[in-house]
């Protein structure tokens, strides 16, 4: 009996095709649960008895239904099944910023021609060109989220650092602007010299490779290695050896909330945030502590407020981070992919 319908979706990157996007028990694709939305996703469609794959598997013929549901998340090799009777191309999901993958926000008029609904972080063109694109077709996506609560064994740990921590990658900008991952090198170097703050993530020990070509990256080299811990195996265990995180996004951009607040919330560590102008409007004030307070530069001060804030205050700011991630604000997060795919493809 053939399949009525099933469910194809392209992931960000090829390493997770093959159904690799479901692997949750691969410890090298499924980094720190990132990979959970997608198999709730799975789980929930399955139950219903619609297969869900990943797309090479549509494209290969090993599995087609009478109607196909195409969906992808960054990964553009579509062009076959355009036209395709038995194929609707039902939504095209942006997770990266402009800085990031400027040549997807490029696409965006064809790809809102191609596609039902184009999801984004914002649908007003706050960082890309709204030209010849069919606004009609934009909607708003919540970066998918593993959790829906704390993880209590993080949260709870007692025995934390009263300084700050950041976990990220060594990235070049390639003159793209804004961007942040400058601003984030300049605050490693400059609360280094404060003993405030310790580096981890991957990368900082190659000095030499292209992303490192910087000039954020050469001015600050010195204390980037002498600050430098090496890469992590999980960041909610690092995250939750420490009392603040700094936590910066890639670029300002209206809507752009990714998992680096998240992380914070999950492993109970107050983030020091910098990224969606609309932030305020997202997540609780009272959740987070807000760099621009500081003049988004003024480190010392931002750590002179940090390093004195009382015990009382510091428990307020986690369990305002534990209660949003609890929250139906949250659940936008924690449900993203079932929200947008599992309710609409049945259109």
């Amino acid at each position: 009996m053939p399949i009525k319908q099933a469910v194809f979706i392209d992931p960000s990157y090829p390493d997770f095709l093959k159904d690799g996007l479901f692997a949750d028990s691969d410890p090298a694709l499924n980094r720190d649960n990132q990979l959970l939305p997608f198999v709730r996703l799975k789980q929930h469609l399955e139950a219903r008895g619609i297969p869900v794959h990943t797309a090479d598997r549509l494209r290969d013929g090993s599995v087609v239904a009478e109607t196909n549901h195409y969906w992808s998340i960054g990964l553009t090799d579509y062009a076959a099944l355009r036209g395709r009777a038995d194929v609707r191309l039902r939504g095209f999901i942006i997770l990266e910023p402009s800085l990031v993958a400027p040549r997807l926000y490029a696409a965006l008029p064809q790809l809102t021609r191609d596609f039902e609904r184009v999801y984004l972080h914002n649908t007003v063109g706050d960082g890309y060109s709204l030209r010849d694109v069919d606004r009609r077709r934009l909607a708003k996506i919540h970066v998918p989220q593993p959790y829906d609560d704390v993880v209590e064994a993080a949260w709870n740990r007692t025995d934390r650092q009263n300084k700050l921590v950041v976990i990220a990658g060594v990235h070049n900008p390639r003159r793209r602007k804004p961007e942040f991952y400058s601003k984030r090198i300049e605050a490693v170097g400059r609360l280094h010299l404060l003993q405030a703050i310790d580096l981890y993530g991957r990368g900082w020990d190659r000095w030499w490779t292209r992303q490192a070509a910087t000039p954020a990256y050469w001015r600050h080299l010195r204390t980037i290695r002498a600050n430098y811990r090496g890469s992590v195996a999980s960041k909610t265990d690092t995250l939750s050896q420490y009392r603040f995180s700094l936590c910066f996004e890639n670029m300002p951009m209206l809507g752009y909330v990714t998992e680096k607040i998240f992380d914070c919330f999950y492993a109970g560590t107050v983030p020091v945030y910098l990224g969606a102008q609309d932030i305020s409007d997202l997540i609780p004030p009272d959740a987070y502590v807000d760099m621009r307070d500081f003049g988004s530069d003024n480190y010392e001060a931002m750590w002179n407020h940090i390093r004195s804030m009382s015990d009382a205050e510091w428990q307020r700011r986690r369990a305002a981070g534990r209660d949003f991630v609890r929250s139906s604000a949250g659940r936008q997060y924690y449900d993203s992919p079932l929200n947008i795919i599992a309710n609409d493809f049945t259109d």
